[in-house]
């Protein structure tokens, strides 16, 4: 399976899932349709599908013009997420698939919003999967709780998206890399690895390059809100517990001018 970044809006990022095979492709969160079939349009690829991460403007507010622009195209959004446009309902566990060899799963990780999806994808078994995180996980950091808890989102982050294989590539729905990296130095200043990625993001962008895709093991090792179950994290907060340090560096980072 091939995967396309498009940015879209200001900072958005739309993508392409693409069956290699059959040159069947899904857009993710396709705000701005005519850039995503210009996209398909100069690679011979057919639009299947649409999958919504979530119900912001911002990440499904293509999803009616889409149809438009391709009749009979499948808009998979949450069941509980009032998607626009949604002709098909996903729940935690749904797969679809898409061409010859690549399969969807949908995971359900609320608290950006209350019917959130995350979308797992795997091709060939030679190829590392992908996951398509929308504002639950970005690199470095996590989404706003407009709609859920703390509690929520320790659980869509650090046990839902956590269990995914180390080598899943993490494709988020914003580029907000270098801030993110920025903040989570102040929490954490020695740690190495976050050192050497703000340095490449910084170059990546300086370029004009995405810093998409992470992996869950980058993550796992630079992401503040996925390393809260490490004491020395909670402790520099001032916490007892994991749900609650994840709620207080959210809380540092909504303030957090940089």
């Amino acid at each position: 399976m091939k995967i396309q970044h498009i940015p879209c809006l200001e900072d958005n990022y739309s993508y392409l899932i693409v069956d290699e095979s059959t040159k069947e492709a899904a857009a993710v969160d396709p705000v701005e349709p005519e850039k995503i079939l210009e996209a398909a349009n100069s690679h011979g690829l057919t639009l299947k599908l649409v999958l919504t991460t979530h119900h912001h403007w911002d990440h499904a507010g293509g999803n009616e013009k889409i149809k438009q622009l391709v009749p009979g195209i499948k808009v998979y959004g949450g069941s509980i997420d009032n998607v626009k446009g949604c002709t098909d309902k996903v729940e935690n566990g749904d797969k679809v698939s898409l061409g010859a060899d690549v399969t969807i799963l949908a995971l359900h990780t609320p608290c950006h919003t209350q019917g959130h999806i995350s979308y797992y994808v795997t091709g060939k078994e030679d190829e590392h999967p992908a996951v398509f995180t929308g504002d639950t996980l970005f690199i470095a950091s996590c989404g706003k709780f407009f709609e859920g808890t703390a509690e929520q989102m320790y659980q869509s982050l650090n046990v839902t998206l956590a269990s995914l294989p180390k080598t899943t590539r993490v494709y988020c729905g914003h580029e907000y890399s270098v801030k993110n990296l920025q903040f989570a130095l102040t929490l954490e200043p020695d740690n190495s690895r976050t050192q050497q990625k703000l340095t490449w993001a910084q170059n990546q962008r300086q370029a004009g390059q995405a810093t998409v895709p992470s992996t869950i093991e980058d993550e796992l090792e630079t992401n503040p809100f996925m390393r809260v179950d490490l004491p020395e994290i909670q402790e520099k907060v001032g916490c007892k517990s994991p749900v609650e340090a994840l709620g207080e560096i959210r809380k540092k980072k909504d303030n957090w001018r940089g």
